[in-house]
This record gives structure tokens, sequence and C-alpha cells, in this order.
């Protein structure tokens, strides 16, 4: 479960930002909304993170710099090229030559072996703790040139001192673990390339732990550009290849009242074609007839459904474009444990417009993002600021209380 997020000089971001969304374990939860950071932890996090604030507040930043990250871990290895596609620092002198920093913090399985994992998969009990990973990049004049530092570090039990598992130089230098072992791999540090991640880079030549670490980073799905933007022949061509994903869909469809009985798909000289059949209507509509909201709410589907059925992040930028404001409640429900979707204790991370969702959301869920004077955003959960739990969280948001909202004069 993730449960701490840093960023510093990224796009509007240009202090250190730190997200923490640590739980007590005294705070009522009846529907599930929390899980233990690991398991067996007193302290919890949330399962869905709503992030509010005006346009151009932030919120989108926070979820490409977790995308961003994420991304590094796993598929850095595959960049051809010098330097960081998808980046900016924040636009300022003084940040042109300060370094890109983020950091991440979430808990886990200690022993980082393929037979530890199994163990857990089988309800074995296995030691866990939680996991910190740091990525600085070096910024001169404006553009983002090299990895500085890349740390990951471990705590059993949660608790104590981080214990190094390894830890890269600003020269180069990788010092390993008896857990991160580099024996056998030296020759990876020598050829390591400064856009790539130790992590990435040694998982592509069978490392064992790195494989494992890059693995657990796949099970990250982002869809951070608005749903309407995605290319539908992508979609389209994504659910031809997936009969169980569109089984479900189907299911949904049906269930949420948008007149969609079913879907099937035609092949065509131009490539397969989606039909869908309603209540009422002689013949089946193509995709293109269907409603802004219905394509928007397939084009989320695999996203929200990957993370549920195998453990994850799903990150959805914009997740009230054109969702009816009673189905976003329903969408962010799947994933409390009363729902009986979320078996794996997947987290949702929004971005999201619509106050009326506050509503069906307690104060560990909220997350606000602020835009100051000079350009610089902000962020802070409803549980850094005094909050009563009993407080409507729709209106006080609305009234400037909590802040995020736009300053009109």
């Amino acid at each position: 479960m993730l449960y701490r997020l840093e960023v510093e000089n990224f796009f509007s971001i240009r202090d250190p930002q730190v997200l923490d969304l640590t739980i007590d374990g005294k705070v009522p939860d009846p529907e599930g909304r929390y899980a233990p950071i690991f398991e067996g932890a007193d302290l919890r996090a949330p399962k869905v993170v709503a992030l509010y604030g005006a346009n151009a507040s932030g919120k989108t930043t926070m979820l490409r710099a977790l995308e961003f990250v994420l991304t590094m871990v796993r598929d850095s290895v595959q960049r051809t090229v010098p330097g960081f596609a998808g980046i900016e620092r924040f636009n300022d002198e003084e940040s042109a030559n300060r370094p890109i920093r983020f950091a991440i913090e979430l808990g886990g399985v200690m022993n980082l072996t393929p037979e530890t994992f199994q163990r857990a998969e089988a309800g074995e009990a296995v030691e866990q703790g939680t996991y910190r990973y740091e990525l600085d990049i070096e910024v001169k004049d404006g553009f983002a040139l090299q990895i500085t530092s890349e740390v990951l570090r471990q705590r059993p039990g949660g608790v104590g001192k981080w214990q190094r598992i390894f830890e890269r130089s600003p020269d180069g230098r990788v010092k390993d673990s008896r857990t991160f072992s580099l024996s056998g791999f030296q020759h990876l540090v020598k050829t390591l390339a400064a856009n790539h991640t130790v992590l990435s880079s040694f998982a592509k030549f069978q490392h064992p732990v790195a494989q494992i670490i890059v693995e657990s980073a796949r099970k990250a799905f982002f869809q951070i550009e608005p749903v309407h933007s995605f290319v539908d022949r992508d979609v389209i061509d994504y659910l031809k290849t997936q009969p169980n994903v569109v089984s479900r869909l189907t299911d949904e469809l049906s269930r949420i009242d948008v007149g969609v009985e079913g879907m099937r798909f035609h092949t065509t000289e131009n490539g397969p074609v989606l039909l869908f059949r309603h209540a009422g209507l002689a013949a089946e509509m193509p995709w293109g007839m269907e409603s802004h909201g219905t394509r928007a709410f397939i084009k989320m589907f695999p996203f929200l459904l990957s993370a549920l059925e195998g453990g994850g992040i799903s990150a959805i930028d914009e997740m009230d474009a054109a969702i009816h404001p009673t189905m976003l409640p329903e969408l962010v429900r799947w994933f409390y444990a009363t729902s009986g979707r979320n078996p794996y204790d997947a987290q949702l991370w929004l971005s999201c417009h619509s106050a009326s969702l506050l509503d069906d959301l307690n104060k560990e869920e909220i997350v606000i993002c602020e835009k100051d004077r000079q350009g610089r955003s902000h962020i802070h959960s409803l549980m850094d600021v005094k909050v009563r739990r009993d407080e409507n969280h729709y209106r006080k948001y609305l009234s400037g209380a909590y802040g995020g909202v736009p300053q009109f004069g």
C-alpha cells in the first residue's frame, strides 16, 4: 500500500511537497475504506485518494509525478537517447539548476525472493515492513541531464532506522547489500546509462530482486490525459484481444443503466468495429454513435479492473469528465471492502472537479491542490488541517475553507 509521495521541482511544484496518507489505527472504518500499509501494520492508508483543486493547481502534476517514478523503475532501460522525455522543472531562474526529486514509501514483503513471494501468495505469514525509494535528477540550464541519486531502503516491521538495499551515488557507483547483491552483475554498473534506473537496468538482465520490484511496479495503471483525448482505435484494438474484460464490461454497462444490453465485435476491411445492442432499438449502434459518457466509462474500465483484479494502483486524471455525478461514487465504492471487488487492497488515485463526490468521501481520502501567485503548487491532505469528522465537505470546500477553489477578481 502506497502511503507517501514526495515531489520537488517538477512542473508546477517548485518547493518540496510531501503527501503523507498514513491513518492511525484508531480511526473508525466500517466500510473498509482503509488498508494496513503492510499486513499486520497498525498504520493504514486510504484505498481512494481524491485530488481536488482549481484548474492548473497541480492535481495532474501529482499524478504525473507518481507515474514518472514508477515508469522510471520499470521502463527507463528502454530509453535510447540521452535525457528524459516528459519531464520539466519549475519555470523560474533558480529552479533551472536545482535537482528534480521524488520519493515514495509503501509497504510490502521484506525478504525479496521468489520463494518468499510464493509463500505470501499462498497465505503464509512472512516478514513485512516498509520501503522508501528516492530518485534525484540533475538539472542544468533548465534541462534534466542525468540521475544523480537512486536509493532503495527498507524498514522491517515499519520501525527503526532505514536499512540500505542499494544506493547509487552521483559518480555512478552502486553500493549493494545482502538483499540486493551485485555478485555477477558488476559489469552492469560500468555500463549503467545516466538516464536508466538501477532497477530497470538490472531487471532486464534477470537480477532476481530487481525483477520482483519491476514486476510490482507494473501493477500501476495510469490514465493521465482526459479520457476524451485517448485514441478510440487503441481502445477498440485492446478490447478485441481481451474477451474477459469485454465480458465484465458488458455486465457493468447493463447494470449502470446506460441502455446498453450487450456489445460485440464485427470484423470489417478496416479492422474490428465495436457494436452495441440497446433496449428498444432495432439495429446495433456503432462506437461513434455512443454517448461521450458511455465511451469515457469504457475507456476507463480496463484501468480500474486491472488494479482491482491484481492489486496495485489505478490513477485516473479527471475521472469525473463525462461521468454522471451519481455514477462516480459507485465507481469509487468499488475499491472499498464492502463492495467485495477489491480483495487485494488496490488503490484508486483520481483528480476531480465534481464537488458532489465530497459528500461520499472521508477527510482521509481528500487531497487539496493550490497554486499561489508565483505559480507554485502546494499540496495537503485534509488530515493536515483541523477538519471535524462530521463536517459537510461539499459545503466547506465550495466556501473556500479548505482552499483549492478558484478566486475571481
